[in-house]
């Protein structure tokens, strides 16, 4: 048993690596071309759904987690932009990483990766302007925080390898932790037990998949490995796609630091939009 888990352990990380290595360089060098500030100036556009496109495109280069893009979301308030379109930014900015989405694709398949992409730009982009049209923008706080400000840089081969050393320091130990998990399921875990009590069609386990992931703060690129190796022993799509994108969405941490700069009734609205987006995610992943 255990020289399976050992095998399945040095190819997952394996392909992880190279892929994680390859697409964070490019990821990289697109960061260094596009303008940050006037990216910003484009969110704000009169037509509503070009500044959504562009919120959501913003939030596709900018592959922070969940936490690291309040500092992003308190800065462009501060410069007026439209409240709605921050929130599209907020919702789709932790589930659409180029990185997770490749790694997605290598490990669950294209149509599966096509698939999420679509759903969550469209969920990110409709509770984003819902939240804005319910006139949720009066529950936001008075804060003066110091501008998130990325300064344009010019092209750099050494600059982009620099930037992937950085991510990987910080972002790697996840892949690896994943990786390990996955191994562990591939090769400990029966799938009878699996199959028996996470498999089949019980709808229930959708919206409970997508409720226990707000808490676990749980990466994208620690959840992916784990969601192949789950779903291979027999666990149904729907509830892994719940869950991948309720632990990517929300954390306890971000939770925290949304306290501080949205009211209680927005902080609520917030949480309930994750679990909606999860929940109906997971519900149209078990329909196609």
């Amino acid at each position: 048993m255990w020289k399976e888990v050992l095998s399945s352990f040095f190819y997952i990380a394996l392909e992880l690596t190279l892929l994680f290595i390859l697409v964070t360089f490019l990821v990289s060098v697109i960061q260094m071309i596009i303008p940050y500030h006037k990216m910003e100036k484009w969110m704000n556009h009169p037509n509503v759904w070009l500044g959504s496109f562009l919120a959501v495109l913003f939030a596709f280069v900018t592959p922070f987690c969940s936490c690291s893009t309040i500092p992003v979301v308190v800065t462009l308030l501060q410069k007026k932009v439209s409240f709605g379109i921050v929130m599209v930014f907020l919702f789709a900015s932790p589930v659409l990483d180029p990185t997770i989405l490749t790694i997605m694709t290598a490990f669950l398949g294209w149509k599966v990766a096509l698939f999420y992409t679509i759903i969550t730009t469209t969920l990110s982009v409709a509770i984003g302007l819902t939240l804005g049209k319910l006139g949720f923008e009066k529950q936001v706080k008075n804060v003066i925080l110091k501008s998130y400000n990325p300064e344009k840089k010019g092209f750099s081969i050494k600059q982009a390898a620099s930037e992937t050393l950085v991510l990987m320091k910080t972002v790697y130990p996840y892949l690896i932790i994943g990786a390990a998990i996955g191994a562990i399921i591939h090769g400990a875990v029966p799938t009878s037990f699996i199959t028996q009590y996470f498999g089949g069609d019980n709808w229930w386990l959708v919206p409970i998949a997508a409720i226990i992931g707000i808490p676990l703060y749980i990466r994208l690129s620690t959840m992916i490995p784990i969601s192949q190796m789950m779903i291979a022993k027999g666990m149904a799509l729907g509830p892994v796609m719940a869950l991948v994108i309720s632990s990517a969405g929300a954390s306890l941490p971000e939770l925290a630091l949304l306290n501080s700069i949205f009211k209680k009734k927005l902080v609520a609205a917030f949480v309930l939009s994750v679990i909606s987006m999860s929940t109906v995610s997971g519900f149209l992943f078990y329909l196609v």
